[in-house]
C-alpha cells in the first residue's frame, strides 16, 4: 500500500484510528469483523462437508487452539491451560455427540412473556408451550414493579413449581434498585434475573449477584459484552452465575471458543443468548460443540430459542422436545433464502418500498 507524504494519511493509518475511535474489539468493527468471520467459518464448514458444531467436534485440539487469540486473557487461561480442557474433553466425547443426535440439546422460551401481552395473551402462550412440552421460560420485567409481581405470579401458577423460571430486565436497574426489585421478585423462585443493570458494569453485576445468593437467584448476562476481555473480568468478578454467549456480537466462533473455553476453566455454566434474527440457527452449533467437546455437562445449562423469523432460512432450526437438534447440512446455518433477502433488500425490496411509500403518506 502506497503510503502518503507527512502532510497526508494513507489508508492503512486511516483505518488505525478509525479502529481506536470505534474500537479497538467493540462496536462497529467488531461486529463487521464477526460478520466476515461468521461467513468464512460456514464456507470452511460446507468446504468440509459438515456442520459447524460437527467440524469443531472432529477437530484437533492444537489446531483449533490455532484459532484462538489468546491475548489479553492469558492472566486466567493460558493456550496450555486451554489444551487440557480440550485434551480432558476427548473421554467420553463420542457417547456425548450420541446422546446430542438422540436428545438434542436443551432449550428454553422467551416466547411467552414478552413486556405489553395482555394477561389472555400470557395464559394462551403459556398454554400452548405447556402442551409443546416447553419446561422452562423466562419472563421479561422491569418496566413496574407490580405488574411484574402479577405477571410472574400468573406465569408461576400456569407452570408449576416444578419447571424452570427465568426473569430477563434487559438492562434497566441501577445497581441498588436491581437487588431491591429481586427482593420482592423471589418469591417466584427465579433460576437467573438477567441483564438487572448496564451491561458494562462489571462491579455492578458482582455486587447484586453477592446480594442476591441468600435469595437463590444467580445473575446471568453475556449478549452485550463487547469481547473476551470483558467476559474475563466479569468471572473474575465473580459478577455472573451464567454465562450468555452471543454469535454475532463477540468476533465470531474465534472470540466465542475462548470464552468457552474460560467458563469451563470457572465451572460457569454457559446458556447461551439468541433472541434475534438467525442467532438461534447459529449459536446452537456452538453450544452442541461446547456440551461435546468441552463442558461435557447439561446441569444448569439451555438454550435460549424465539419462534419468529426462521422462515426466512435455508436452514432452519429442528426444535423437538424443547430441545435444540443437531443440524444435519454443511455449514453455519446462516444462509438466507433468496427471496427473503430480495423483499428486504434496501431500498429497492418490496418491503421497504411499502415502508417508504408509508412514511411518505
Amino acid at each position: 500500500m502506497r503510503k502518503t507524504g507527512s502532510r497526508g494519511m494513507g489508508l492503512p493509518s486511516l483505518w488505525e484510528k478509525a479502529r481506536k475511535l470505534i474500537g479497538p474489539e467493540k462496536g462497529v468493527v467488531h461486529l463487521a469483523t464477526a460478520a466476515v468471520l461468521n461467513a468464512i467459518w460456514d464456507l470452511w464448514a460446507k468446504q468440509e462437508g459438515k456442520p459447524l458444531w460437527k467440524l469443531l467436534v472432529d477437530m484437533d485440539p492444537r489446531t483449533l487452539l490455532s484459532c484462538i487469540d489468546f491475548r489479553y486473557i492469558t492472566d486466567v487461561l493460558t493456550e496450555e491451560e486451554a489444551y487440557e480442557i480440550l485434551q480432558k474433553g476427548q473421554v467420553g466425547k463420542k457417547e456425548r455427540e450420541g446422546q446430542m443426535l438422540m436428545q438434542g440439546y436443551p432449550a428454553y422460551t422467551t416466547s411467552c412473556a414478552w413486556l405489553g401481552y395482555s394477561d389472555d395473551k400470557l395464559r394462551q402462550l403459556c398454554t400452548e408451550a405447556l402442551k409443546d412440552g416447553w419446561t422452562r421460560f423466562k419472563v421479561k420485567v422491569g418496566a413496574d414493579l407490580q405488574d411484574d409481581i402479577r405477571r410472574c405470579r400468573l406465569i408461576r401458577n400456569m407452570i408449576g413449581p416444578e419447571k424452570t423460571l427465568m426473569m430477563d430486565a434487559n438492562q434497566r436497574w441501577d445497581v441498588p434498585e436491581a437487588v431491591e426489585w429481586m427482593a420482592k421478585l423471589a418469591e417466584f423462585k427465579p433460576l437467573w434475573i438477567e441483564e438487572p443493570t448496564s451491561p458494562d458494569d462489571i462491579l455492578g453485576h458482582a455486587t447484586i449477584a453477592k446480594a442476591l445468593v441468600p435469595l437463590g437467584v444467580g445473575v446471568a448476562t453475556g449478549e452485550q459484552c463487547h469481547n473476551r476481555v470483558i467476559f474475563k473480568q466479569l468471572l473474575q468478578a465473580k459478577a455472573l452465575q451464567f454465562l450468555q454467549i452471543d454469535s454475532c456480537r463477540l468476533g465470531s466462533v474465534n472470540e466465542n471458543l475462548s470464552v468457552l473455553l474460560m467458563a469451563k476453566k470457572f465451572e460457569i455454566p454457559v446458556c447461551p443468548h439468541a433472541g434475534g434474527v438467525g442467532l438461534c440457527e447459529l449459536v446452537q452449533h456452538l453450544i452442541i460443540f461446547d456440551f461435546i467437546s468441552v463442558s461435557a455437562s447439561l446441569k444448569n445449562r439451555m438454550c435460549e430459542y424465539v419462534d419468529h423469523l426462521h422462515e426466512h432460512f435455508r436452514y432452519p432450526v429442528v426444535i423437538k422436545k424443547a430441545s435444540y437438534m443437531p443440524p444435519q447440512d454443511a455449514g453455519y446455518s446462516t444462509e438466507m433464502k433468496e427471496e427473503s433477502v430480495k423483499k428486504h433488500q434496501y431500498p429497492d425490496g418490496e418491503v421497504w418500498k411499502k415502508l417508504l411509500a408509508a412514511k411518505g403518506n
